[in-house]
C-alpha cells in the first residue's frame, strides 16, 4: 500500500476514499479536528494519521510515496531559507523515485489593480480582500465570514524562483502545469508543480 503525505483536509479525505492511508499535517488543531470529524463521517478516519506540525519541519517519517502541499501554501513561507528548508524536509519524507506536487501563483499587473483593496466573494458566504505589496512581493490577506475573520500575511515568487529552489532542494522537475486539468503553463498567475526525488544521488535535473 502505498503511503501519502499530505495537507489535511478534503483533499486528504478524497485521497483516502480511495483507498490510499494518509498523513496529514497541518498548523491547526482546529483544522485537524475538523478533518477528523469529516473523515468519520465519510468512513475513512482508519486510514487517517493527523499530526500538527509546520511546513518546514513536517512529522512524517521518511517513508511516503507522494507528498502533496495544496492550496498555495507554500505562500506562507516569506524567505528563501524557510521555503528551501520546508523542500528540503519533503526531500527527506519522500522514498528514492517519490513524488512531490504543489501549486502557487504569481498574480498578474491586471489582477492586482483590479483586485487591491476590495472585498470580492471568492465563495459563497466567504469574503476576501488583498492588500498588494507587488515591490516586495508581499500582500495582505483578509478573510471574513459568518464564522469569524482573519488577517494573514502571503509572499509569492516568478515561476523561476520556484524551479531554482526545487533544484537547490535536489529534486529532478517532472512539469509544471498552468493548472489542475494539466493545462501547459503558458505564463498565467498559477502553476502546479510535479517533481521526484531521483532513484540516484546526483540526478536531478531541472
Amino acid at each position: 500500500m502505498v503511503e501519502l503525505a499530505v495537507g489535511t483536509g478534503r483533499i486528504a479525505i478524497a485521497v483516502a476514499l480511495a483507498g490510499f492511508p494518509v498523513i496529514g499535517v497541518d498548523a491547526s488543531d482546529g483544522m485537524l479536528n475538523v478533518c477528523r470529524r469529516e473523515a468519520q463521517r465519510h468512513g475513512v478516519g482508519h486510514l487517517l494519521d493527523l499530526r500538527l506540525g509546520d511546513l518546514r519541519n513536517p512529522p512524517i517519517p521518511g517513508t511516503a510515496h507522494l507528498v502533496m502541499v495544496p492550496f498555495r501554501s507554500y505562500l506562507h513561507l516569506a524567505t528563501h531559507a524557510d521555503r528551501l528548508t520546508a523542500f528540503r524536509a519533503v526531500y527527506q519524507a519522500l522514498v528514492p523515485g517519490g513524488l512531490f506536487a504543489f501549486d502557487v501563483f504569481c498574480p498578474s499587473a491586471a489582477d492586482i489593480e483590479q483586485t487591491h483593496g476590495r472585498w470580492l466573494e471568492g465563495e459563497p458566504g466567504i469574503w476576501e480582500r488583498a492588500l498588494w505589496r507587488p515591490a516586495e512581493r508581499r500582500l495582505a490577506l483578509s478573510v471574513r465570514g459568518q464564522t469569524g475573520a482573519t488577517t494573514m500575511e502571503l509572499a509569492w515568487l516568478e515561476p523561476e524562483g520556484w524551479r531554482g529552489l526545487l533544484n537547490e532542494a535536489g529534486f529532478r522537475i517532472e512539469a509544471c502545469y498552468g493548472w489542475f486539468d494539466r493545462r501547459p503553463f503558458a505564463g498565467g498567475e498559477d502553476t502546479v508543480w510535479l517533481a521526484r526525488r531521483p532513484e540516484t544521488v546526483g540526478a536531478a535535473i531541472g
